[in-house]
């Protein structure tokens, strides 16, 4: 008999109300009464004698009542007993990440992994995706999370999250900019970058080059090899930047940096999942990965995809 169905029996029963029972159990009285219609018709017999006033159960339902409690009672004690053994998995894990990734994004998300499997020890590596697609190929990580699209044969690679390149600005330093940065503005400000091999340097670059803007056409001022040296070169006044969203939410927050929109640009990008093509994932990188991408489904961008463009 249908779990559901008997759940319904039982509300209706215990609340001698469709009405009631629809409450209870957050639906529609139209769908009580077709669960009630769908077990009477499993079972062949009337269940319930509707009254002016109330509902009846027939003796058959009367029989049913206490197998139907009993039979609800073992199916939410075993799916109690198998959360239990999904929070108790215990096994190890080692993960590589970009930067970006491995510093803005993973840590919220271990949080919440950690709490729920505390009994899974992870290692993640932070580097670049180079360093991350030999780790994988040479079996030293169990999967990889990287920023830029790899096109390797030995490698298989899944889009799991969306992410959003802003203009940052210290709060004062484009003062008489009316709100957005044309294309011709952005040519003139002094910016600073990532260093070359960089897959936000990279993004951006595709990006504004789609616009019709060479980076040889750029001010660019200075050039350097971590976001944080860039964050703390834009505070500080030096220029603006092109970075991740993910990556200034402190900042924003303490209203430390300013972010602006490009006139008729925008910069998004992947996250993506790299493994093996021939890798059978162990139970640890299986659990790690689903709930990766739950938790990714929140994402306000993920209708969005960056690789139509």
């Amino acid at each position: 008999m249908n779990y559901e169905r008997l759940k319904t029996f039982v509300a209706v029963a215990e609340k001698k109300s469709f009405s009631e029972a629809a409450k209870v159990l957050f639906v529609s009285q139209p769908t009580i009464t077709s669960q009630i219609k769908a077990l009477e018709e499993e079972l062949h017999t009337k269940l319930f004698e509707r009254t002016t006033k109330r509902v009846e159960m027939t003796e058959a339902a009367l029989i049913l009542i206490k197998y139907a409690r009993e039979i609800i009672r073992l199916s939410d004690a075993a799916q109690e007993k198998i959360q239990e053994i999904g929070s108790n998995i215990h096994g190890d894990l080692e993960i590589g990440c970009s930067f970006t990734i491995g510093e803005y994004i993973l840590p919220t998300f271990l949080k919440r992994f950690k709490d729920n499997f505390p009994m899974v020890q992870i290692r993640a590596d932070i580097s670049n995706s180079d360093t991350i697609i030999s780790c994988i190929k040479n079996h030293s990580v169990d999967v990889g999370l990287i920023e830029t699209p790899i096109d390797d044969p030995q490698i298989t690679l899944e889009p799991f999250l969306t992410d959003e390149l802003l203009l940052i600005a210290a709060p004062d330093f484009l003062k008489e900019n009316d709100g957005k940065v044309s294309a011709e503005h952005l040519k003139k400000i002094p910016l600073i970058m990532r260093e070359k091999g960089s897959g936000t340097r990279a993004v951006v670059n595709h990006y504004l080059q789609m616009a019709g803007i060479l980076e040889s056409e750029l001010n660019i001022v200075m050039e350097l090899g971590s976001t944080e040296s860039v964050k703390a070169a834009v505070e500080a006044g030096l220029g603006v930047s092109i970075i991740s969203k993910a990556t200034i939410l402190k900042e924003k927050k303490l209203s430390l940096l300013t972010t602006y929109p490009i006139k008729n640009i925008a910069f998004y990008r992947y996250f993506y999942i790299v493994m093996r093509k021939d890798q059978v994932l162990k139970s640890t990188a299986d659990l790690f990965l689903n709930e990766l991408k739950k938790s990714a489904n929140d994402n306000p961008y993920k209708s969005f995809n960056p690789l139509a463009q």
